[in-house]
C-alpha cells in the first residue's frame, strides 16, 4: 500500500499539508472520478418494469459508512461515493469504494476509479469487461484485452469486498472492476488473486524508521525523513526502493559500508554518489550516432487518453505539432499525420540530396508506444496516418535511435541516466527548470480546460519544456560526440 512509513509520519506531523504534486494528482483523479461519474446511468424519470435506482453519497461526510449501509439496505442499483471502515486482528482499515453496482443476485460489484492504464488491448488475450454508461443495466462483455496489474487498485477492491461482506451483500466470486484512463470501460477484475497480499501489508507491523523509495520525490514528508536517513548512511539513500536489498542481505546498510567492502562497479558508483559526481563513463572514449541531417523528437501524452504534442528540433528550429483537445478524436491523427507527413519530407529532402538521416529521442518506449497506437486508432479513417507496418519499419531502422540506450552502453549514472540528469551533465538546462512530468500533466489540464490566461500559461510552459527535452537530446549526443571528457572514468575515482 506504498510507503508505510508516511502513516507514521501523518500521525507525528499532521500539520504538514500536501505538496502541489500531490495536489496535482488528487485533482486529476477527481477529474476522472467526474467523467466517470457522468458516465453512469441515471435513474430513469419514468420506471419500466426493472427497477433502477442511483444514490450519490458525500465520501468526505461525517455519516458516509452509515450512508452507504443505508443505500445498500435500500437496494439501489449504483452507489457511488460509498465508504466501509473495519477491523482485522486488531488493525483498523478503511477504504471509499467510488461505485458500488447492484448484481441481480443482490450483492454488489465493487467498481474504482483509477489513473492508472488498467488494460492494453490484446488480440490473444480475453477478459471481461462493461461499458460504464451499461453499469447496473448490462452484463459484461469479453474483449480482447490483458489486465495491468496496479497492486493499489487491487487492495482497495480487496478492502471493498471486506466492507460488503461485514454488510452481507459480497458477492461470491469474488470479482471487482477497475475503470482505468478509458474512463468507458470496466474492466473485471479476480480479487482473490489480491487479498493474501492485501491481508499481509494490513497486519505488517508499521515500519520504525524511514526508507528511500520512488514516491519519496513528491512526498510531503521527505523533509522530515530525508536527515534521518543522511545521520544513519541509510544505503537507500543510493539505492532506493528493493535495490539494496540484496546488499542488505550481506549485512551492508549503509553505503560507506557499500564502498569499503570494494564490490566492483557497484562501490565505485557508490564513491561517485558520495563525491555528488552525475555520471561516469564506462569507457575511455564516446561517441554517438552521426547522420547529415538530424532531427531530435520529443513527444507529450495525457496519461492513456492520448498524444497531444510532437515536438522536433532540427539544429536550428524547433517545431511543435499540437492540439489542447479532442484526444482520442479525429483531431489526434490529423496532428499526427501533419507531424508524419514533415518528417517524411525531411527524410525525402536529405535523400534527394544524397544525405544521410537520423531521428533521434530519449528513451524510445513512449514515442514507439504512441506511434503505434496511433497507427491503430485512426489508419484508414484520417488521410496521412500510415499504417502499423510502415511505423514498425521505421522504429526497426537505423534512421531511427534511442540516445537513452546510446548512453546506457557508455556510461553510469549513480542517481540514473534520465534526460534531466544526463543532460546538465552535457551542459543543458532547462528554461522551466523545476517542471518535471508530474508538472506536464497538471499543465494540460489546465491548457485544455482553464480559462484564456491560464491556459495560455500552461501551454506556453508545455511547448517550452517539450522544445527543451528536444535540445537536451542533442546535447547529449553531441556531448558524447566530444568524449564527455567532464564525466570521470568509472573505477578511477581517487
Amino acid at each position: 500500500m506504498g510507503c508505510r512509513y508516511r502513516q507514521v509520519q501523518r500521525v507525528h506531523y499532521p500539520e504538514i499539508e500536501p505538496l502541489p504534486a500531490a495536489m496535482q494528482r488528487r485533482a486529476r483523479r477527481d477529474v476522472g472520478v467526474k467523467q466517470v461519474f457522468s458516465r453512469l446511468a441515471q435513474e430513469p424519470k419514468k420506471r419500466g418494469r426493472i427497477p433502477f435506482t442511483r444514490i450519490d453519497l458525500d465520501n468526505e461526510a461525517d455519516f458516509a459508512e452509515f450512508d452507504t449501509l443505508e443505500a445498500i439496505a435500500a437496494g439501489a442499483t449504483i452507489i457511488t461515493g460509498a465508504v466501509f471502515t473495519g477491523e482485522l486482528e486488531g488493525v483498523a482499515w478503511e477504504v471509499a469504494a467510488d461505485v458500488l453496482v447492484r448484481n441481480p443476485n443482490g450483492t454488489y460489484l465493487p467498481v474504482m476509479v483509477s489513473n492508472h492504464r488498467v488494460a492494453r488491448p490484446d488480440p490473444h488475450r480475453h477478459m471481461q469487461a462493461i461499458a460504464v454508461s451499461r453499469l447496473g443495466k448490462g452484463t459484461p462483455l469479453q474483449v480482447n484485452a490483458s489486465l495491468r496489474h496496479h497492486t493499489i487498485d487491487g487492495y482497495r477492491l480487496t478492502l471493498a469486498l471486506m466492507g460488503l461482506a461485514e454488510a452481507g451483500v459480497a458477492p461470491a466470486d469474488e470479482v471487482g472492476a477497475v475503470i482505468g484512463q478509458d474512463r468507458d470501460w470496466a474492466y473485471l477484475v479476480d480479487v482473490s488473486r489480491y487479498a493474501p497480499a492485501a491481508t499481509r501489508a494490513l497486519l505488517t507491523p508499521a515500519p520504525t524508521g524511514p526508507r528511500r523509495v520512488k514516491e519519496c520525490a513528491t512526498c510531503r514528508f521527505w523533509a522530515k525523513c530525508e536527515p534521518e536517513l543522511e545521520a544513519a548512511d541509510d544505503i537507500s539513500l543510493f539505492l532506493s526502493g528493493d535495490r539494496a536489498d540484496t546488499y542488505r542481505d550481506k549485512g551492508i546498510h549503509t553505503t560507506q559500508a557499500l564502498i569499503d567492502a570494494s564490490l566492483g562497479d557497484i562501490s565505485h558508483t557508490a564513491r561517485a554518489w558520495r563525491a555528488g559526481i552525475p555520471v561516469l563513463r564506462k569507457t575511455v572514449h564516446t561517441t554517438a550516432p552521426r547522420f547529415d541531417v538530424e532531427i531530435d523528437v520529443d513527444v507529450e501524452a495525457y496519461l492513456d487518453l492520448g498524444a497531444y504534442l510532437w515536438g522536433a528540433w532540427d539544429g536550428h528550429d524547433y517545431t511543435p505539432f499540437v492540439i489542447w483537445s479532442d484526444l482520442g478524436g479525429a483531431a489526434e491523427g490529423e496532428n499526427f499525420a501533419r507531424f508524419w507527413a514533415w518528417l517524411k519530407n525531411r527524410r525525402n529532402a536529405a535523400r534527394q540530396r544524397g544525405q544521410t538521416f537520423g531521428v533521434f529521442c530519449y528513451a524510445s518506449n513512449g514515442e514507439n508506444h504512441w506511434m503505434l497506437s496511433t497507427a491503430r486508432r485512426f489508419h484508414g479513417k484520417v488521410p496521412g496516418v500510415p499504417d502499423e507496418q510502415e511505423i514498425r519499419a521505421f522504429i526497426s531502422s537505423d534512421q531511427w535511435n534511442d540516445m537513452f540506450a546510446v548512453a546506457r552502453s557508455q556510461l553510469v549514472g549513480p542517481g540514473g541516466l534520465g534526460l534531466k540528469q544526463l543532460a546538465p551533465a552535457a551542459g543543458f538546462h532547462w528554461e522551466e527548470e523545476d517542471f518535471a512530468g508530474e508538472d506536464s500533466l497538471h499543465a494540460f489540464l489546465i491548457a485544455s480546460t482553464g480559462g484564456d490566461a491560464e491556459a495560455a500559461r500552461a501551454r506556453e510552459q508545455l511547448l517550452s519544456y517539450n522544445g527543451d527535452d528536444c535540445r537536451a537530446t542533442a546535447a547529449v549526443r553531441h556531448w558524447l560526440r566530444r568524449g564527455a571528457q567532464s564525466a570521470p572514468i568509472l573505477g578511477q575515482l581517487p
